[in-house]
């Protein structure tokens, strides 16, 4: 006897379904794998569990590559069968991509904080290192530019506050220079100069033996 046709429908027992869901979900990432390899073809699978817990599947190394590829496919073909009027289902077609969008974004900042590692593999892995140390080397070579800039700036300051000093010292030696000339010259003008005096000296009579000279001098010395 051929085996029946299973039943879809929800599976009551935690544990069985549990265990249900583990064995599909690995034979689903198989088939998505293998489909992507044989058929040379981007595939995307995402799967939610039951308590939130994200499981995906990409043939790309980014996710958001394809998800952006879809979402521009969409946006063509709404640009090439305009419609009169826009409808709630579209509405709520671009407020399920634009929440799948935030969730993605939300779990590529887990990721990048070292959350939620469990579903990537080892590629994946080497992938999201390489991300987080090329991010580390911009953040560095951004902290040192700012740096150096800071430096520059500060020994400009260090410059103009030297010349100023040096320009202040100059000022203050002139001024001390001036002042001192100008005490120099109130002091020589302060003090009078007495005019030469006349000294006179009286009649001097010399007598010698057989004559008699008289001489008379008049010294005006100067002083």
């Amino acid at each position: 006897m051929g085996r029946g046709r299973v039943q879809l429908r929800r599976i009551e027992n935690n544990i069985s379904r549990q265990v249900t869901f583990s064995k599909r979900r690995s034979g689903l990432l198989k088939k998505a794998h293998e489909i992507s390899v044989l058929c040379d073809v981007e595939v995307a699978l995402i799967v939610f569990s039951n308590k939130g817990k994200l499981f995906e599947y990409s043939s790309d190394s980014s996710m958001e590559r394809i998800l952006e590829r879809y979402e521009q496919k969409l946006y063509a073909e709404r640009q090439l069968t305009p419609s009169n009027s826009e409808s709630q289902g579209n509405l709520s077609l671009e407020c399920s991509k634009l929440t799948s969008t935030v969730e993605a974004l939300q779990r590529n900042l887990r990721q990048f904080q070292g959350e939620e590692l469990d579903s990537l593999n080892l590629r994946d892995l080497q992938l999201l290192e390489q991300q987080i140390g090329n991010s580390l080397k911009r953040i560095r070579t951004k902290k040192n530019k700012l740096m150096h800039e800071s430096i520059s700036l500060l020994q400009k300051r260090e410059r103009k506050l030297q010349d100023q000093n040096n320009m202040l010292a100059k000022k203050l030696k002139e001024k001390e220079q001036t002042s001192t000339e100008h005490e120099l010259q109130n002091l020589a003008s302060s003090s009078s100069v007495q005019p030469p005096a006349t000294i006179h000296f009286p009649s001097l009579t010399i007598r010698g033996r057989n004559k008699e000279a008289q001489l008379n001098l008049n010294l005006v010395p100067t002083l």
